[in-house]
């Protein structure tokens, strides 16, 4: 299994980034991403930026890997994630998650109107 980790750039060359995150700092290749400007936050997997992301999409990866190291530290389930987890989702709001259709609310006279 391969895991993202959302590091942020200290420093560029050509092709290559000093990126920082989850406690260490090592090189990236950035060649899939295109320039990077330090500050920038990157998705990186195996030694290498697959993905330019947010502030705030870094912050959700380090929460789920902080959730996903608790569990398999056999902490308890009920850990704050920092973002709604799908299990605390209603219907509309995993439909919008995986892309599907929402679902079609009852009329008034309780009749399903699909």
């Amino acid at each position: 299994m391969c895991l993202g980790v959302a590091m942020q750039v200290l420093s560029v060359t050509p092709g290559r980034a000093i990126v920082a995150g989850r406690g260490r700092t090592q090189p990236v290749e950035t060649a899939l991403v295109g320039e990077v400007a330090p500050g920038d936050w990157l998705l990186v997997f195996l030694d290498s930026a697959r993905e330019r992301i947010d502030a705030a999409r870094a912050a959700e990866v380090d929460a789920t890997l902080d959730l996903l190291e608790h569990a398999l530290g056999g902490g308890p389930a009920d850990s704050a994630a920092g973002f709604v987890l799908p299990s605390a989702m209603d219907a509309a709001q995993l439909a919008a998650l995986t892309g599907g259709a929402s679902p079609t609310p009852p009329s008034a006279d309780g009749a399903d109107t699909r």
